[in-house]
């Protein structure tokens, strides 16, 4: 079993947080699981990680449509903060349209960290692959 520091989970449905921890604590280790409502909480609790030297998570999924602070935006903010490490950002969404995907390819295309496009649902064989540390 892969041993992950800490994991992220950014998604407004709490169904979604409660299938993705199980399937998470259920196929990995890992110190801790947080998850937020929103982009816009996520990335203040990340911001105050930084600011205290605290470890940030290695993994994090984040779903597209939320309120507040939307996937994108979120993105568009993280990828703008001062992290050299390369973090893993699973992108997990139920989205069909074709924008979202050009979206991804053009993260994906200018940002040192991992960034994947995945459909929901996610189960258990996915959550393998796509929570290895980038």
């Amino acid at each position: 079993m892969t041993k992950i520091s800490d994991i992220t989970i950014i998604d407004d449905d709490p169904i979604v947080v409660f299938g993705l921890r199980k399937l998470i604590t259920s196929t990995i280790k890992c110190n801790s699981i947080e998850s937020y409502g929103n982009g816009l909480l996520a990335y203040d609790a990340i911001m105050k990680k930084l600011d205290d030297k605290q470890p940030i998570p290695k993994v994090i999924f984040l779903d597209i449509n939320m309120p507040i602070m939307d996937g994108w935006e979120f993105l568009e903010a993280f990828l703008k903060l001062p992290i050299t490490d390369k973090i893993k950002i699973n992108i997990i969404t139920s989205s069909i349209d074709s924008f979202d995907k050009k979206q991804w390819e053009s993260y994906k295309n200018k940002s040192h960290h991992v960034i994947t496009f995945n459909q929901k649902p996610i189960n258990k064989i996915k959550i393998e692959e796509i929570t290895q540390v980038a």
